[in-house]
């Protein structure tokens, strides 16, 4: 069928295309132009083996790559290469993107050999079980499971140094790395972190699509990929039972007061044209407000996916390097 037969089912709103970032919007309409979302297809589990976004640049070379079983699921292991720091790697726990529903255990290898070779760290990314077959609070149990089994094991098995643990994350990941700094502190004993790279991070999941009370999922109604309608989506297969939404571990902008004083430096990551821009906003004026050290990085023109887009976009690069060099410096690995 030609273009000219095809129906559009994701068009760019011209409130938003004036807005947006010019690659991206042509990115979009060579490739998503005439796709159906998929939250208003019937539900798949084999969507999981492609990407949640596509553009992504090719994995970097590293020392190596191993997968790890752990109880319910795996971690993969990347190792930058030459020899480690007499004390062992910094080590970052990474969670990918995909509303705690999409992706694998491949889909975000590319950005995490970036922050394995720039930054010079093993990064462990966890591979944690998915809603809807798996919701709340399964994604956090596995989180927490990754950071323990990290920290007894990771000097023996892994030659990191579990004194320069981080923890990092994408969207759904982002909220699944923000509840785990928190879960961190809490554990007995606690569990020493060094810092925190939340990228686009759901904070809170009893907003509304009116933007009560983060103003940006209004303002951004209209806006490609992660609209407000697949967000929902999203939500209610993480989170089918309305009441688990105010849980501090489900949305940790509602952690307890005392455990926000403990929390490493942060760097939070938005988009300007993302829902969730506002709510990443929040999370970060509060752990300021708590006196921890918070960098947030605004990125004007951007959608929420460009961290899985550096393949064919400039400021989904720019956004790369941003972040291997901040988490780089947090290591002290520059």
């Amino acid at each position: 069928m030609t273009e000219v037969g095809r129906q559009v089912h994701q068009p760019i709103h011209p409130d938003i295309l004036k807005k947006l970032d010019p690659e991206f919007a042509a990115f979009h309409n060579a490739n998503a132009l005439y796709q159906v979302p998929l939250h208003l297809l019937p539900w798949d589990p084999a969507v999981r083996r492609g990407n949640p976004v596509n553009g992504a640049s090719e994995p970097l070379k590293v020392g190596s790559i191993q997968d790890i079983p752990l109880s319910k699921f795996s971690v993969r292991v990347f190792t930058p290469e030459g020899s480690a720091p007499d004390a062992g790697w910094p080590v970052m726990i990474y969670f990918h993107g995909g509303g705690w529903t999409l992706g694998n255990i491949g889909t975000e290898n590319a950005f995490c050999t970036n922050i394995c070779k720039r930054a010079k760290a093993v990064v462990v990314s966890v591979d944690y079980r998915l809603g809807p077959e798996n919701p709340y609070p399964a994604a956090v149990e596995d989180a927490v499971e990754a950071l323990q089994w990290v920290y007894q094991n990771g000097k023996e098995k892994l030659n990191v140094d579990t004194t320069k643990i981080a923890v990092g994350g994408s969207s759904s990941g982002g909220n699944l790395a923000a509840v785990l700094a928190h879960k961190a502190i809490q554990a007995e004993p606690s569990i020493p972190l060094i810092f925190q790279l939340l990228v686009v991070p759901v904070t809170d999941n009893t907003v509304t699509t009116a933007g009560i009370p983060h103003k940006s999922w209004a303002e951004n109604a209209n806006t490609v990929q992660l609209t407000p309608g697949r967000m929902l989506w999203f939500r209610d297969n993480y989170l089918p039972n309305e009441k688990d939404r105010t849980a501090w571990d489900s949305s940790p902008l509602f952690a307890p007061e005392e455990s926000f004083k403990k929390l490493p430096k942060a760097w939070v990551a938005v988009m300007e044209l993302d829902i969730l821009r506002d709510e990443g906003i929040a999370y970060a004026d509060k752990m300021k407000a708590a006196g921890v050290d918070v960098e947030v990085k605004l990125y004007e023109a951007a959608p929420h996916p460009i961290l899985a887009m550096d393949g064919v976009l400039e400021i989904g690069r720019r956004f790369v390097t941003d972040a291997a060099n901040v988490t780089a410096k947090a290591f002290g690995t520059v």
